[in-house]
């Protein structure tokens, strides 16, 4: 079900990283890409729906949109730092939450990170994000009592402007 991403696939990764509010306007999604691509020690991974699914029938009682087979439907931007592990832009079409995709995601990419070396993975979740974070610490994710401190490098336009 997951693979290293394809050129075709950059579109479908983007529109779902912001159809989970993951991207913020001083990042570009597809540099994101496009960096996470060409390190030896990153990817991209892309999970795709193995089966056509029914739409979901959400609260309101109308069908939802159906999900097709071959269709990206989670990611996974994974690296490693030199013995850590990294996993960023873990996402999951939001007709798939709640039915096992978010574990496989975070398998597949653990997996990945494992393969290239690394002993320990970390991953930064908003403060404010309280149900990702319960998401996480269902996964054995603990709080690595640590601050994360940023600052853009180059020029004003930096990506990561450490917001």
């Amino acid at each position: 079900m997951f693979a290293e991403v394809a050129d075709d696939d950059v579109e479908a990764v983007v529109v779902l990283w912001r159809t989970c509010g993951l991207t913020r306007p001083w990042n570009d999604p597809y540099r994101d890409v496009a960096d996470a691509r060409l390190g030896e020690t990153s990817t991209v991974l892309v999970g795709r729906a193995t089966r056509d699914l029914p739409g979901a029938a959400p609260d309101d009682g109308e069908a939802g949109a159906a999900v097709r087979a071959g269709e990206v439907v989670a990611s996974a931007v994974a690296g490693v730092d030199g013995h850590r592990g990294w996993l960023y832009y873990v996402a999951v079409d939001p007709r798939l939450q709640g039915n096992g995709t978010g574990r496989a995601t975070v398998v597949a990419a653990e997996a990945w990170l494992a393969a290239q070396g690394a002993r320990a993975v970390r991953l930064m979740v908003r403060s404010t994000n309280d149900a990702v974070r319960g998401f996480y610490e269902h996964l054995g994710y603990t709080d690595q009592e640590c601050v994360v401190l940023g600052r853009p490098l180059g020029a004003p336009d930096a990506r990561d402007a450490g917001r």
